[in-house]
């Protein structure tokens, strides 16, 4: 069966249904999809490193020795307690695919060690995926697709981690945060403990956006951020700038070419919600988007249309391509996106 709505993941994470026998956790979020993947680990056994009743297996694993799921699924508890294998994919060949689907099915209707908990992470699995069809099908199986998180999603974690230490943000500074932050789930991880260190964990300190700023302004994809938004402003030499100004403290071209898209994304998501009746305001704050920045965000928004969007997104996809091409001038590459991107914002009138 297929879960695929927030609140009713969290339940299955929270308290797994006993008569699920087998769960695929899968997407292109591999942070998100191993976190989802420890919480339900850790419901299953308490110490993960128990070496009785916990397997962890990898593809190398399935690929060297054809028997060696089989044998973690059928094998009993050595203690009484339920078994657990953990089965982490880092490629998707079909040929393992296809070998983790057909155990997966057999452990699903009983046929290996019935009280045992199957666990599979994975990566971004298609609609034509064995082993995303087997997990589907099976009413003991439970497939759960990590996407990526939406605007309210990622402001709620932030919130909750900042409480545990006992610190916090102001709306309009976790506005600001949020719309900085990597979409991977381990990356954001990072960031919002590097914020918790900077306010000081237990001092019951809340920021505002002037006090974040001290803390935002010292980080290097700060630059990148700043490129992509006079980039699509139509300002080619301010973002030229920045972008090299970004490199020269560290950041990677790569990271430049996902600003862009970051940027792009919120362009995107503000000319949606403002079609579909919402207010400027409203539709900036949704989007993630700095106070400071929303004059200049709706600016942008009203000459951006959505086949120029679109095209400027085929291009950043190619020029992300290219960058993790071997030998390829990653940071030209790079800067010569955001210039093609001023370039046409330029002739939409900006």
């Amino acid at each position: 069966m297929i879960l695929s709505k927030r609140p009713e993941v969290e339940r299955f994470l929270a308290a797994p249904d006993p008569a699920v026998r087998a769960v695929v956790i899968h997407g292109k979020d591999r942070g998100g999809v191993g976190e989802r993947g420890q919480a339900l680990c850790l419901k299953i056994v308490p110490d993960l490193n128990d070496p009785f009743d916990v397997t962890l297996l990898t593809d190398s694993d399935v690929e060297a020795d054809g028997a060696a799921l089989d044998d973690a699924l059928s094998a009993q508890s050595m203690t009484g307690g339920r078994r657990l294998v953990r089965l982490r994919l880092s490629t998707d060949k079909a040929s393992t695919d296809k070998a983790v689907a057909a155990a997966l099915k057999i452990h699903a209707d009983g046929g290996f060690n019935p009280d045992a908990m199957f666990v599979v992470e994975a990566g971004a699995l298609g609609r034509e995926s064995a082993l995303r069809k087997a997990a589907e099908a099976s009413k003991a199986a439970v497939s759960i697709a990590c996407y990526e998180d939406e605007v309210g999603d990622v402001a709620r974690m932030v919130r909750e981690a900042l409480a545990k230490d006992r610190v916090g943000l102001t709306s309009d500074a976790l506005a600001q945060f949020t719309a900085r932050l990597p979409r991977e789930r381990g990356l954001m991880r990072q960031e919002i403990e590097r914020l918790a260190l900077f306010i000081g964990p237990g001092s019951d300190r809340t920021l505002g956006p002037d006090e974040l700023e001290q803390h935002l302004g010292v980080e290097p994809d700060a630059s990148l951020f700043e490129a992509a938004l006079q980039a699509f402003g139509g300002r080619a030499a301010q973002a030229q700038a920045n972008v090299r100004r970004a490199f020269a403290e560290g950041e990677s071209p790569v990271a430049a070419v996902r600003a862009v898209s970051g940027h792009l994304n919120r362009l995107r998501r503000i000319r949606a919600l403002t079609d579909n009746g919402a207010g400027p305001k409203e539709a900036t704050k949704a989007a993630g988007v700095f106070w400071k920045q929303e004059a200049e965000m709706l600016r942008q928004m009203r000459s951006w249309r959505h086949e120029d969007l679109s095209q400027v997104l085929d291009n950043t996809l190619e020029c992300e391509k290219a960058c993790k091409t071997a030998g390829s001038p990653d940071a030209l590459l790079a800067e010569r996106l955001l210039l093609e991107v001023a370039g046409r914002a330029r002739r939409l009138g900006l």
